[in-house]
C-alpha cells in the first residue's frame, strides 16, 4: 500500500489559489479608491461634529488634516499616539502644542480630529495622550483650582487600573512643565481664564455623533467622582475640548452598500498607498480624484505631485525665536529667495553650499555640510563644530542670524537651538563670549537645553526635530 505523504492531501494548486485571492481581495479592499471614498465619508462626520459643537476643526497631524476641508481648519495639533501606548503614558517637551491654547479660550473650546485603524475604536492620542496633556496643563494653569485637576479618560476604553498609572505620573509631568519657565500667567490669560475638560465623540449609528462614556459631567475623574459639582452647585465655566474619531469601527455585518468598501482609518500611513498624495492635494483635486478609475489614479496622482512641486514652492519665512532678540529660523527655500539682505549671519543645513547666498554674504554665509533624514541628524554633530570657529569671532548683541534647513523643522532647530544654548544667556541675548556664571551662556545641561527648547517649539509649533538631531546638538553642547 503507497504511503501517503502531506503534500498528497494539502492540494498545493488548491491552497496557494486560495491564499492569491485572499490577497487580491484584501488589496483589492485597501485600493486607493476605497480609502479615498472613506476619508471623504469620514470627512463630512467631522463636518456634521463641527457643526453640532460650533466649534473650530482642529487636525492632529498628520492623519487629521485628510478629514478636515482646509477651510475648516483653524489650526494643527501634534499628538502622538505612541505617548498613550499602555505602560509608556508621557507627556511631550518637544510637542507642546501651545498653539492651541489662544484657539480654544478664543471659542471656548475645540474640536480635535484623529482617526485609527480596524482594531480599535478610537485612537490612544484621543484616549490618553491628549488627557494627559489636558490634565497636566489644568494642574500647571490653575494650580489654586483642585475642581479641574482631575484625570478624565473615557471609562468605556480606559481601564480604571490604567487610568489609575496614568494619575501617579501626572505629577512628575506637571513638574516637567514647570521646570520649562512657561509664561503661565500668560497662558492662563489664552484661556480666558477657564480650564480645558475633554468630550470622546465618536460616529454613532446613522452616521451622527455620539458621545462617548456619557455625556460632559460623566467621564471619570479622581477618585471616580465629579470634583467641584455637588448637588445643586453651579457648574464651573469649562473650555470644551471635543476629541472626535473620524472613522467608524468597520464591521461588516452591518450590512449597507459601502460595508465591503469602507476602509476604517484611511488616511493612515498615507506614505504605504497615496503615491505622494498629500491631504492639501487631496483636497484640492478632491473631484477630479473620487472620478478617476482606480487603474489610472497612481500616474493621475503622479501628475498632480509633479505639477505642485514645479509651481513656486511653500516656503517657511522666517520666524524669530522669543524671547531672542536675534535668532530666526527659515527654510532653504527662503532664504534663497530674497532674505540675505535682512540678516547679518546665515546658518544654512544643506547637502550643498548656496553659491549666491555665499557671494551675497561672503564670510557671514556659515554652511553645515548635512544631507536629508538621519544621516544628516548624524553628520550634524561634526559639522556643529564650525559654530564655534565661524559664528563666535561674529556674536554681538545687535547681531541678526537666520538658520536654515531644507524642511525649517529639523536640522535648522536643532542648530537653534544649540545656537541659544552656547551664545546665548538666559534671557536670549547673544552674548560676545561665554559667561562663567550661571546666568550666562553655560546653558549646556539637560534642563537647560529642554527650556530653550521649548521657546522654539511655542515660536514653531509645527517644528519637528528628530531624536537623532537632538542628540546631536546634547553631544556638541555636552560632550
Amino acid at each position: 500500500m503507497p504511503i501517503l505523504l502531506p503534500s498528497d492531501l494539502l492540494f498545493p494548486p488548491a491552497a496557494t489559489s486560495l491564499t492569491t485571492t485572499l490577497t487580491h481581495l484584501k488589496r483589492s479592499h485597501l485600493s486607493i479608491t476605497n480609502r479615498l471614498r472613506s476619508i471623504t465619508c469620514d470627512a463630512a462626520f467631522v463636518q456634521t461634529v463641527a457643526a453640532t459643537y460650533q466649534l473650530p476643526l482642529i487636525a492632529n497631524e498628520r492623519c487629521g488634516s485628510w478629514y478636515t476641508p482646509p477651510h475648516l481648519k483653524a489650526g494643527s495639533a501634534y499628538f502622538k499616539s505612541t505617548d498613550g501606548h499602555f505602560g509608556e503614558w508621557s507627556l511631550s517637551l518637544r510637542r507642546l502644542n501651545l498653539q492651541l491654547l489662544e484657539i480654544i479660550g478664543g471659542a471656548g473650546g475645540c474640536i480635535i480630529t484623529d482617526s485609527t485603524r480596524r482594531g480599535k475604536t478610537h485612537p490612544d492620542a484621543l484616549t490618553k495622550t491628549l488627557p494627559i496633556w489636558l490634565a497636566a496643563l489644568n494642574r500647571l494653569l490653575f494650580p489654586s483650582d483642585p475642581s479641574t485637576h482631575a484625570l478624565r479618560t473615557p471609562p468605556t476604553l480606559v481601564s480604571a487600573s490604567e487610568h489609575a498609572q496614568i494619575e501617579a505620573r501626572l505629577p512628575r509631568f506637571v513638574q516637567q512643565l514647570s521646570d520649562l519657565q512657561l509664561d503661565v500667567p500668560a497662558l492662563r490669560r489664552q484661556l480666558r481664564g477657564r480650564a480645558m475638560r475633554a468630550v470622546w465623540v465618536t460616529p454613532g449609528r446613522g452616521g451622527l455623533p455620539e458621545v462617548v462614556g456619557g455625556e460632559r459631567g460623566s467621564e471619570r475623574g479622581v477618585g471616580g467622582e465629579e470634583e467641584g459639582e455637588e448637588e445643586g452647585e453651579e457648574e464651573p465655566g469649562w473650555n470644551e475640548v471635543v476629541l472626535c474619531t473620524a472613522s467608524r469601527r468597520a464591521d461588516p455585518d452591518d450590512g449597507g452598500d459601502d460595508a465591503g468598501a469602507y476602509v476604517q482609518g484611511a488616511a493612515d500611513d498615507s506614505e504605504g498607498w497615496a503615491h505622494g498624495l498629500s491631504a492639501a492635494l487631496f483636497w484640492t483635486h478632491h473631484a477630479t480624484l473620487l472620478a478617476t478609475s482606480e487603474a489610472e489614479l497612481p500616474a493621475t496622482i503622479r501628475t498632480l505631485v509633479a505639477e505642485a512641486r514645479l509651481s513656486q514652492p511653500a516656503a517657511r519665512e522666517p520666524v524669530r525665536i522669543t524671547p531672542a532678540t536675534s535668532l530666526w529660523i527659515a527654510d532653504n527655500a527662503a532664504a534663497e529667495r530674497s532674505h540675505a539682505h535682512l540678516f547679518d549671519v546665515m546658518v544654512s543645513c544643506s547637502a550643498q553650499a548656496s553659491a549666491s547666498l555665499a557671494e551675497a554674504l561672503e564670510g557671514r554665509y556659515i554652511h553645515l555640510a548635512c544631507a536629508t533624514g538621519k544621516n544628516g541628524s548624524r553628520q550634524l554633530r561634526t559639522e556643529m563644530a564650525k559654530l564655534e570657529t565661524l559664528l563666535r569671532p561674529l556674536v554681538r548683541p545687535d547681531l541678526r542670524i537666520l538658520v536654515t534647513c531644507p524642511t525649517g523643522r529639523d536640522l535648522s532647530v536643532g542648530v537653534a537651538l544649540a545656537i541659544l544654548c552656547a551664545f546665548c544667556d538666559g534671557t536670549g541675548s547673544l552674548r560676545p563670549s561665554t559667561p562663567t556664571d550661571n546666568s550666562g551662556a553655560a546653558a549646556a545641561t539637560k534642563p537647560a537645553i529642554k527650556h530653550r527648547l521649548s521657546w522654539i517649539m511655542v515660536a514653531l509649533p509645527d517644528a519637528s526635530p528628530s531624536r537623532a538631531t537632538l542628540q546631536s546638538v546634547n553631544a556638541f553642547l555636552m560632550g
